[in-house]
């Protein structure tokens, strides 16, 4: 391998700018690489037994490997090793034609930027050498560490592991025509839940089945063995048949081997040439096998099994990630950079077959790279309940505009594990059906229904959130207190939606909070302590918690809500009949404003009680007719949207991008919450009060959230946490006096 001197480069293409070393031509080339074998006006290969494809393919993977530890070598950093040893794989699917490609595993994030790099996606971001691609890796406004909404051509977010599948399947259900593949890692694979989750939605949804794992079996994870790295070839195969897989396509490299390497796990750069070409043969003859199948309507698998860091600069773990050592100038990055090395005219094949694959840059094909067509909803009927009559569920209400909303958009689709009718909202499978083989009207059962009910949170929030991004509506319905297993891909998805290049339906959640009394039940009965997540989320600026007060409040905020675009919205709301506080009208006003005056008596001193939550309200009333008893003053001021309550620098709203601005000034501010003192009040966590601490300058304390317990009613636990109307008027006192 020879490096190309300055005086050489005037014959190299524009783009190879930055590639340090090149390599003389490999056998065949003149035979083999004389034309692309995707011939101009096609988008792939005629055939994958084609010898010129094969050997085209097998360009593509060195190409794929090489610009990967080219890429991170400039930062001495990232993640080579695990997208190196399913090269063949990827690559092959490129000359197939299929490009809507996601991974689970975010630290493939180097290789998917050197794909999108040789099909010109990248321009769309002013990327057009391969200097520049090693410029902008791992800089803000360039190519992050781990893939995120912001770059051309990548269809999902990937960070955290056990994701992917989510968006595949996400997609799948939206372009049935389409293969969506997705890479997982062997050492992820145990990661919660990618095969639980696959198994509910292939039984809910038999026929959508064009969504392909892509297995990475490489033997290790990021530092160590595998946890599956012992199991056989039989063994893989019948744990994928075994949770419903018909087809299962494994490709082993060590069954190509001719230099006798020791181990399961064999690296495929090191075979004679001609075991080489056999290998990446298999590969592709493999890949256009199950793809076939999956999109021909069996649910299918493809396992490509080769030693993890194949053809890069270390082997196994140690190849996993770069580390300040690992830089240009070290001696093993440039010697397995000039292994890999490909000749000018090489490049420039591998190039145009990228740029000519799936019809053109996948900055220009992938199926997010469009806003997903939606049906018109018009005005949703909301019901306005009389101020001080009846009580009213308010999740019911919500339910109701649901089931609406599902009638007028067939993508519509709501989660929850098992639970609306314990939420209030039995109404909604009443409306849009469970999904379900077994049809059965006692249980609002259906084939065909909209609600989809896994009995696993990741799996909820994740086809919602997924489908979401992808462009549909959705609405995630959990108990508050069982949330916090599915937020992990619901964070990722907000955050990419602050990031994305187009618009999308925000991910909408229902949680409700009559769960209080479940106390001491473990981590998943502790009810508020995810509100200091949604607390927290909020500075992100797209992320938006709602406590509607009331039954017309929640309406008011779930049309707003589905009206919104790349926004994370949370809705809180009791599953218990509770009192009409206010209008449809003044829940606007609050909801624009953040929150809206309930009750107001005037007194020599005021106390304002600013309160989040429907519940919450009924011991800060109680308080506050005591108080009046006494000659002081008390304001009731419903908090319904916290975020409107900062200032507009508490927040990255306008690195957003679908900026929203929408902040309280500080003359509106004052008007609801200025007084002699004021009690900040919340069922769930401080954190969330925090806008309002921020801005206020009376004496001031709160009461929230301390802890779980097992108690016979929703009074007793607020009793247990100090939120009784007794202790709200004494504190009161004390700070008036």
């Amino acid at each position: 391998m020879t490096a190309i001197t300055p005086k050489a480069s005037s014959a190299l293409p524009n783009f190879s700018e930055g590639i340090q070393y090149f390599g003389e031509a490999l056998p065949g080339f003149e035979t083999y690489g004389a034309t692309p074998a995707i011939e101009s006006g096609n988008v792939a290969i005629a055939s994958p037994t084609d010898k010129a494809a094969v050997y085209q393919t097998l360009l593509a993977a060195d190409a794929l490997r090489y610009l990967t530890l080219q890429v991170t070598g400039s930062k001495a950093s990232g993640h080579p090793g695990g997208f190196a040893s399913q090269a063949e794989a990827y690559a092959s699917l490129v000359m197939l034609g299929y490009k809507n490609i996601i991974t689970e595993v975010g630290h493939h994030a180097p290789g998917f930027y050197s794909a999108m790099f040789l099909d010109r996606s990248l321009e769309d971001m002013g990327i057009y050498t391969v200097q520049q691609l090693r410029d902008r890796f791992r800089e803000k406004h360039g190519l992050l560490g781990h893939l995120s909404g912001y770059i051309p051509g990548i269809l999902a977010p990937a960070g955290p592991l056990g994701q992917g599948q989510h968006f595949a399947m996400a997609a799948a259900l939206l372009h049935k025509d389409k293969l969506f593949p997705f890479t997982v890692g062997d050492g992820g694979l145990g990661e919660p839940y990618i095969v639980s989750a696959i198994a509910h939605f292939h039984t809910a949804y038999p026929t959508a089945t064009n969504f392909l794992p892509i297995l990475v079996w490489n033997g290790y994870s990021q530092e160590h063995h595998s946890m599956v790295s012992l199991k056989t070839n039989q063994q893989m195969q019948a744990y994928w048949q075994g949770n419903g897989f018909e087809e299962v396509v494994l490709v082993d490299a060590k069954d190509f081997d001719d230099q006798n390497q020791p181990g399961d796990y064999v690296d495929s750069t090191v075979f004679s040439f001609e075991k080489r070409l056999a290998f990446t043969q298999a590969v592709l003859e493999g890949v256009d096998k199950a793809a076939r199948s999956a999109l021909g309507g069996k649910l299918t698998v493809f396992i490509i099994k080769q030693l993890k860091g194949a053809g890069v600069h270390a082997r196994g773990a140690k190849s996993h990630n770069l580390y300040p050592k690992d830089t240009l100038d070290a001696p093993h990055i440039v010697s397995a950079l000039q292994t890999r090395a490909l000749s000018a005219e090489a490049w420039q094949l591998v190039r145009t077959n990228a740029e000519r694959a799936g019809g053109g840059p996948a900055a220009k094909t992938v199926v997010t790279e469009f806003e997903l067509p939606l049906p018109e909803l018009g005005e949703l009927p909301l019901e306005e309940y009389a101020v001080g009559g009846e009580p009213k569920v308010s999740t019911t209400a919500m339910g109701r505009l649901v089931g609406i909303v599902g009638q007028k958009d067939k993508n519509f689709l709501v989660t929850n594990a098992d639970g609306n009718e314990a939420s209030g909202i039995a109404n909604i499978n009443q409306a849009l059906k469970i999904i379900h083989p077994t049809t059965d009207d006692l249980y609002n059962q259906a084939p065909n229904g909209q609600v989809y009910e896994p009995l696993s949170e990741d799996a909820c929030a994740g086809l919602a959130a997924g489908l979401s991004l992808m462009g549909a509506r959705t609405l995630w319905c959990s108990y508050e207190s069982f949330a916090i297993n599915g937020l992990p891909i619901w964070q990722t998805v907000t955050q990419a939606m602050a990031e994305l290049r187009r618009q999308t339906p925000s991910t909408i959640t229902l949680f409700t909070a009559g769960a209080l009394e479940q106390g001491r039940n473990g981590w998943t009965h502790q009810r508020p302590e995810i509100e200091a997540y949604f607390a927290s989320l909020m500075r992100n600026g797209n992320v938006f918690p709602l406590f509607p007060p009331d039954a017309n409040s929640i309406q008011v905020c779930y049309n707003w809500a589905l009206q919104t675009k790349n926004k994370g919205i949370v809705i809180t709301a009791s599953k218990s009949p509770l009192p009409i506080r206010i209008t449809l009208e003044q829940s606007r006003q609050g909801l624009q404003d953040g929150a809206v005056v309930l009750h107001e008596v005037p007194g020599d001193k005021q106390v304002v009680f600013a309160v989040i939550g429907d519940m919450t309200l009924m011991p800060v009333f109680e308080a506050a007719t005591f108080l009046e008893n006494e000659g002081i003053g008390a304001k009731i001021v419903s908090v319904i949207n916290p975020r409107r309550l900062y200032r507009p620098h508490d927040t990255a709203w306008d690195t957003c991008s679908e900026p929203d601005g929408g902040f309280l000034d500080d003359a509106k501010f004052a008007e609801l919450f200025d007084g002699d003192a004021l009690i900040a009040v919340t069922g769930g966590a401080a954190a969330m009060l925090e806008p309002i601490l921020l801005r206020s300058t009376a004496k001031r304390d709160t009461f929230a959230w301390k802890r779980g317990e097992t108690t016979a009613s929703a009074g007793e636990l607020m009793a247990f946490n100090g939120l009784t109307a007794e202790a709200l008027t004494k504190r009161a006192i004390a700070l008036v006096h």
